[in-house]
């Protein structure tokens, strides 16, 4: 750490985004090593394969191509489960990717679920967006268990390491899985990873965007976009940076990585199983 403080006012900031990185990978280690992973996943849970919910987006479909990898195509289900306001674009990129597998699929639309759980517990759609949203992601969990449960499968979960450290994802919905296969990778690492296992480039270049409401992208929930964010993260996680530190090594203003700190801070409780008394 004496080094980069060293570095860093050595060079008098002249070279910001540089000296905080992200790791870059061994492609073909990291493949090996997560097929490795969901073999023996699911060889010592004695389960018959994995359900795994298609989006069209990076995670998804980088988790889908290395399950494939791993299990076979014939031990992998594919669950496509868009909603009225889901871009037509990402429901072709999920199909495609069904058809490059040649997996077997189900596909679900959840508008009627969603709205027996607003009419029953008269949600307010405009009021309480961010709970409906969580309602839409728990519904799909719940159909990912119920394929999981009937074929003695596990649910494969796609989030990576940039979403779990600052808990952009929904607990018991999108969180909700038997494993997770990509946890260990940040975001533009998947987004590597991505054009190394030769996924399109519209899908490794898609912007994150979760779709739990009609126009959500995630940039407008994040207070960085994930080239910056993962560079903070590796600061503050991988390197005990001092936020500080961080903003000195890359130009970011503190009060972005302060927030990003805060919400590791705010949401610890998503990452862990609930307490009890011992």
């Amino acid at each position: 750490m004496k080094t980069l403080k060293h570095k860093a006012t050595f060079l008098n900031l002249r070279w910001p985004l540089r000296l905080i990185e992200v790791p870059k990978l061994n492609f073909q280690e990291t493949v090996n090593k997560i097929v490795k992973f969901i073999k023996e996943m699911v060889e010592n849970s004695k389960a018959n394969g994995v359900v795994i919910g298609l989006s069209g987006g990076i995670d998804s479909s980088v988790t889908a191509v290395l399950c494939v990898k791993a299990l076979g195509k014939e031990n992998c289900l594919g669950i496509i489960m868009p909603t009225s306001f889901t871009p037509k674009e990402d429901v072709e990129d999920a199909e495609f990717l069904v058809q490059q597998l040649g997996i077997k699929v189900e596909r679900i639309n959840i508008d009627a679920l969603s709205e027996v759980f607003f009419k029953t517990l008269k949600v307010d759609l405009e009021k309480h967006k961010i709970p409906a949203a969580n309602i839409r992601a728990r519904i799909r969990m719940i159909i990912l268990y119920y394929y999981a449960n009937i074929e003695n499968r596990l649910v494969v979960g796609t989030s990576d390491k940039s979403e779990r450290l600052i808990g952009y994802f929904t607990k018991y919905g999108d969180g909700g899985a038997d494993f997770m296969p990509i946890a260990h990778l940040y975001k533009t690492q998947v987004r590597e990873l991505a054009a190394y296992i030769g996924l399109p480039s519209r899908i490794v270049n898609k912007p994150s965007s979760p779709q739990l409401y009609p126009g959500h992208k995630a940039i407008d929930e994040l207070p960085l976009d994930y080239n910056e964010l993962d560079k903070v993260l590796v600061g503050l996680f991988d390197l005990k940076l001092s936020p500080k530190e961080i903003e000195k090594l890359t130009g970011i203003p503190l009060d972005k990585i302060l927030i990003v700190l805060e919400r590791f801070n705010a949401t610890q409780h998503k990452r862990k199983i609930p307490k009890f008394i011992l």
